[in-house]
């Protein structure tokens, strides 16, 4: 059984919900932690879905600001992780580990 720390997700947010990462086959995601940055000089807000799950809705983000969570939440194999942004400013950084 491997384990990799890796980057799951780095990427700019779409302004429809669009996939950020899905679990490889044969393979469970933890995901341990998740930062999202507003490089506007507006507010912004985003949504982020965990298989179809809402895990954050709307929250909002101060123009050029950073939020981080630190979080531990397994996805198995197949899984998506789905987000969108009301700017494509936001931009999102999971991190994990995948165990294959």
């Amino acid at each position: 059984m491997a384990t990799t720390t890796k980057a799951l997700a780095r990427t700019a947010a779409a302004t429809s919900s669009a996939t950020l990462y899905t679990v490889p086959s044969a393979t469970t995601a933890v995901v341990t932690n998740i930062v999202v940055g507003n490089a506007a000089a507006t507010a912004a807000t985003f949504t982020m879905t965990f298989d179809g799950i809402e895990v954050f809705k709307d929250v909002a983000l101060a123009a050029n600001s950073t939020a981080m969570f630190d979080l531990k939440q397994v996805l198995a194999t197949t899984k998506i992780i789905a987000g969108l942004a009301s700017a494509t400013t936001v931009k999102f950084h999971i991190s994990g580990v995948e165990i294959a």
